[in-house]
């Protein structure tokens, strides 16, 4: 069973959506498996930090699980019997205002008797599976622990969407008198990546430059969703400015086409430099013509 979402993320309960999100990114980070590979401790606490983040951060679910209505894993909670209601509605009119439960009950059971008489399919179980976003692009196993302690192993298909709906054929309720058993319908949930943004079959990253790299160009390595790349950045490169890496983002599924990982710089000028500075100041043209001249700026 998964631990309380609110120590596993370190905030309170009554913690604001942003505090949240800040705890998250923090936590996240120290414990990132890109960041800290070969260390499976790292990455089963990562997973279990995107469980409760995605679980917190939906305001639906976050008030659904304080209210007791579903528990740290995003499954629902069986609510006691209510014979009281049972009576009360339509099917216990006949009783008059005042029931007779051994009647009713001696009612329910014979109708179920003659409802189980019949080979009849098990019932559909539906449950919410919290996934990397790495396994959603490339594809995975992934492991669900279901509230009785059984667990399902789940294929994740490559390029899967928040909400998607994975059916396991037989891994419902068993059925009855011989007859076949349901399914179980697993919504997939997402966790958000510290780096990667998902537009469609693309991927977006904003990569920090130094100011250097920006000017003189560079070949800078970089993380993709399928493993580290270089990438030759053009000198003269602005803050902005979008490099586009053709198949690099959703892996090609069926009839799907690869998408593309596209990069957007952000030039970052770091700790001042006081000879960069002094130099400017003696060579002003050295910083080029100014970006507002020109169009509306001049109006």
């Amino acid at each position: 069973m998964a631990a309380d979402p609110y120590v596993t993320l370190g905030v309170a309960r009554d913690a604001s959506a942003e505090d949240i999100k800040r705890a998250y990114k923090k936590a996240a980070r120290a414990n990132h498996p890109d960041l800290h590979p070969g260390q499976p401790e790292r990455e089963a606490k990562f997973k279990a930090i995107s469980a409760a983040n995605a679980l917190l951060s939906d305001p639906a679910r976050r008030a659904r699980f304080d209210a007791g209505e579903i528990d740290a894993e995003g499954q629902e909670k069986a609510p006691p019997p209510r014979y009281r209601e049972y009576a009360e509605s339509h099917a216990g009119e006949r009783y008059g205002g005042t029931p007779d439960f051994d009647d009713i009950f001696a009612d329910m059971f014979e109708q179920r008797a003659r409802a189980n008489a019949a080979p009849r399919r098990g019932g559909d179980q539906s449950y919410r599976l919290t996934i990397p976003f790495l396994a959603s692009i490339q594809g995975s196993s992934e492991t669900l622990t279901l509230p009785g302690g059984k667990t399902l192993t789940v294929k994740i298909p490559p390029g899967v969407e928040p909400g998607q709906v994975l059916k396991l054929r037989g891994q419902g309720d068993p059925g009855r008198n011989g007859g076949p058993a349901g399914d179980a319908l697993i919504e997939l949930d997402i966790a958000p990546h510290p780096l990667f943004r998902r537009d469609g079959a693309d991927i977006r990253y904003e990569l920090p430059v130094s100011l250097a790299e920006a000017v003189l160009g560079a070949a800078i390595p970089i993380p993709t969703p399928s493993g580290p790349l270089r990438v030759t950045l053009p000198a003269g490169s602005d803050s902005g400015q979008q490099i586009r890496l053709r198949g690099k983002g959703v892996p090609a599924h069926g009839t799907r086409p690869a998408g593309d990982l596209l990069l957007t710089l952000r030039v970052v000028l770091g700790t001042p430099d006081p000879a960069l500075a002094e130099f400017l100041r003696e060579h002003p043209s050295a910083a080029g013509e100014s970006p507002r001249k020109g169009g509306e700026w001049d109006s």
